[in-house]
């Protein structure tokens, strides 16, 4: 993340009920490279869910903390004191400031990330202090009107924007116990406790909205941190425009060539994300097809293969991978068996015992497979060693390589452990599927020897509910 970016205030991370607003730019003659750390689930989630109605538990949730924020807001204005005499002129410049720049956005996760920290702290020493919130809610609103369709004509689409001011509530609180304390660089203590109450109030405020659209407390933290991090480095910047502003608040607009720079690189991120989404749905959609041909010479396989894919993305939230390591498992999980396509359909199919020889044709197929996925090249092509390690057992007696324990790629090994557990309780034509007590029991069995003790654990753990 660029590290002028704050943390999201108009489409905070928890998600409001309008969301993020999706803008696709032009694509350039040179792509950029994709954004590798992309959390796609979560985007992909809200980007979706901002296509529907939110639901009534959603509804209650956003009502609820609008109207908490709306009281906040309204008891400082009439109770908190101190800060310079108001002057319309100054509160119009600081509010339509503040509405420009909530107008650039970085997508992060379940919201954005917008950079309102170099108005907000001016706000603090340029205002009556009970009224910055006020502003910052006339602020928010008034970029919020810029959307299309206008997002006011509902009040389930209001109040969320209103809870999005949460943040302002924070450093009034504190500055407001220290009387209104006058801007000078030895109060620093002062102000980092203000922006620790800023995070404070925001982070509960993005937590009510993520509960609303069924998103964990965990899944906000795993996140916004970093964007908590960048404001934090931001907000020195802004206390320095703060005493620029104080007596001449005409001087904030000297925010505005930086915050053109920042809508600059808020677009080629929105547009990058859009790539990176848009050519993981092409290699997704290349995977499946790959796995139909292997089911058109091999029913059990393809089937088989969509099964591995549920319980591998399961287990991989288990164990805690990355987005781009989940994104790896997924396409491994599809395509473990691709290679099978170069199997003779006889062999696949023979309902007896194979010969030696038919065996050594059959564990060729992950050598097979890496190959195919290599020539097809970009995210596939980069998948293809961990294909070829599917098979690899845990104590050095898998194939094709013989690798053991750590030398075997965390992928792999999922992989390998799902790979057994699905068949076990599938149906097969030479006997029924076992039953799921029965299936975990036999990995338990071989765990330290065929398989990764860590990954059976998280396979019991994941399948002990379904």
């Amino acid at each position: 993340m660029p590290a002028a970016i704050t943390p999201s205030r108009e489409s905070h991370p928890g998600g409001g009920a309008d969301g993020p607003r999706v803008t696709t730019t032009a694509a350039q003659p040179a792509a950029p490279a994709p954004v590798s750390d992309l959390p796609e689930e979560l985007v992909r989630g809200a980007r979706t869910r901002w296509e529907h109605k939110i639901g009534e538990r959603a509804r209650r949730l956003f009502a609820a903390s609008g109207f908490g924020v709306g009281l906040g807001v309204v008891a400082a204005a009439l109770l908190v004191e101190g800060g310079p005499s108001f002057s319309p002129l100054r509160a119009l410049l600081l509010v339509a400031l503040y509405a420009l720049v909530s107008r650039v956005e970085f997508e992060v996760g379940t919201g954005y990330a917008v950079p309102t920290q170099l108005v907000l702290v001016p706000m603090l020493f340029a205002l009556p202090l009970g009224l910055v919130p006020v502003a910052v809610t006339a602020g928010i609103l008034l970029g919020a009107a810029a959307d299309r369709p206008l997002p006011f004509r509902h009040p389930a689409k209001l109040l969320p924007r209103v809870a999005n001011a949460a943040h302002s509530l924070g450093p009034v609180v504190v500055l407001a116990a220290g009387h209104g304390l006058p801007l000078r660089w030895d109060a620093w203590p002062v102000y980092v406790a203000a922006l620790a109450a800023q995070f404070a109030f925001d982070f509960v405020a993005a937590v009510v909205g993520s509960l609303g659209n069924g998103i964990s407390p965990r899944t906000v933290a795993g996140f916004v941190w970093v964007a908590y991090a960048v404001d934090a480095a931001l907000a020195p910047v802004a206390l320095a425009l703060a005493f620029e502003t104080q007596h001449r608040a005409i001087l904030a607009v000297l925010v505005l060539p930086l915050v053109t720079l920042l809508r600059y690189f808020s677009r080629e991120r929105q547009q990058r994300i859009d790539q990176t989404l848009e050519l993981s749905d092409a290699y997704r959609g290349t995977a499946f097809l790959l796995g139909d041909v292997v089911e058109a010479d091999d029913a059990y396989t393809g089937t088989h293969s969509r099964h591995v894919v549920d319980l591998v993305l399961g287990v991989a939230d288990e164990l805690g991978l990355n987005a781009a390591d989940r994104r790896d498992a997924e396409f491994t999980a599809l395509l473990h068996d691709v290679g099978k396509i170069r199997v003779p359909s006889e062999i696949i199919n023979k309902p007896g015992a194979l010969t030696p020889e038919e065996r050594k044709v059959i564990e060729r197929h992950t050598v097979d497979g890496e190959e195919m996925l290599v020539r097809v090249g970009g995210l596939l092509g980069q998948v293809g060693h961990l294909v070829r390690s599917c098979h690899e057992h845990w104590d050095g007696n898998g194939y094709p390589d013989g690798l053991a324990g750590e030398d075997i790629p965390l992928i792999a090994r999922i992989v390998c452990a799902c790979d057994a557990f699905s068949a076990m309780t599938t149906d097969r034509p030479y006997r029924a599927a076992r039953t799921h007590d029965e299936a975990v029991t036999e990995l338990q069995r071989c765990s330290g020897t065929q398989f990764d003790p860590r990954v059976v654990g998280a396979i019991a753990s994941f399948t002990a509910g379904a």
